[in-house]
């Protein structure tokens, strides 16, 4: 058995091999487990533990199918085309943060339609424990020290492996962003009774935020040239994100 054999690996027992990413989602999914049964009654949500466990499983296999398949297709159409069986190699890494919401979004839509829950409440409580775990999901980043950011001379920047320059730390200011997000929309949540205003909040706000930290993390993927801007691919799938929170907004806040 060896424990922490490499950044990326978390444990290895023979052929078995835990990655830190691996338990970053861990942690975000039981974040579910605890979380949503101390805020559903700002949304008169009922869940016995029977239905939180279903619940689980649904944002389990929305989260991996979804954030694996919008890496697929986002980020890496031409490769997988050539190599379709590579896509069920998750363990090899590529998830997409755009696909994983579009996932659990599916998810939570089909586990509301079967259990006759209503969508708006039950997706308003779980965006916290959402932006927790996207938080986490961010800090693996950081510890598999990837998707970082372009060159600065900040006090807070890190050095990169193979990186000749000092950069900065977009995972950790992408964590920092996720969780000011869950913060705001837990006080929204508490604050404002409406149902589906802190899910177009939370959208909202991801979206505006992830948009502008893009400035400034090294692109992993060929961007596009649009009039005198030019955006990251991050950024073209963002702007339907906040494009969709903001009409979430205005159409609940009535």
């Amino acid at each position: 058995m060896s424990i922490f054999p490499t950044r990326q690996i978390f444990l290895e027992v023979g052929p078995l091999t835990i990655h830190w990413y691996g338990i970053m989602y861990l942690i975000a999914f039981l974040l579910i487990l605890w979380i949503v049964p101390r805020i559903k009654k700002y949304r008169d949500v009922h869940l016995s533990s029977e239905y939180l466990s279903t619940l689980l499983l649904y944002g389990i296999v929305g989260t991996i199918v979804g954030g694996r398949l919008g890496y697929v297709i986002f980020y890496g159409a031409d490769y997988y085309g050539d190599n379709p069986l590579d896509i069920l190699m998750v363990w090899k890494g590529g998830m997409s943060s755009h696909g994983g919401i579009i996932g659990v979004s599916i998810a939570t839509w089909l586990f509301a339609k079967k259990h006759a829950i209503d969508l708006w409440r039950l997706a308003d409580i779980l965006v916290i424990p959402a932006a927790i775990g996207l938080a986490f999901g961010r800090f693996g980043n950081f510890i598999n020290q990837e998707l970082y950011g372009s060159v600065t001379d900040l006090p807070w920047a890190i050095s990169i492996p193979g990186e000749m320059d000092l950069r900065h730390p977009t995972q950790i200011y992408a964590v920092i962003k996720n969780l000011f997000i869950a913060g705001v929309c837990f006080m929204h949540l508490k604050k404002y009774k409406k149902p589906g205003t802190t899910l177009g909040l939370f959208i909202t706000l991801y979206g505006i935020l992830r948009f502008l930290i893009e400035f400034i993390r090294v692109e992993t993927s060929e961007g596009f040239d649009i009039a005198f801007m030019h955006l990251t691919r991050g950024q073209m799938l963002t702007v339907p994100l906040i494009v969709v929170g903001v009409v979430i907004l205005f159409k609940k806040k009535d």
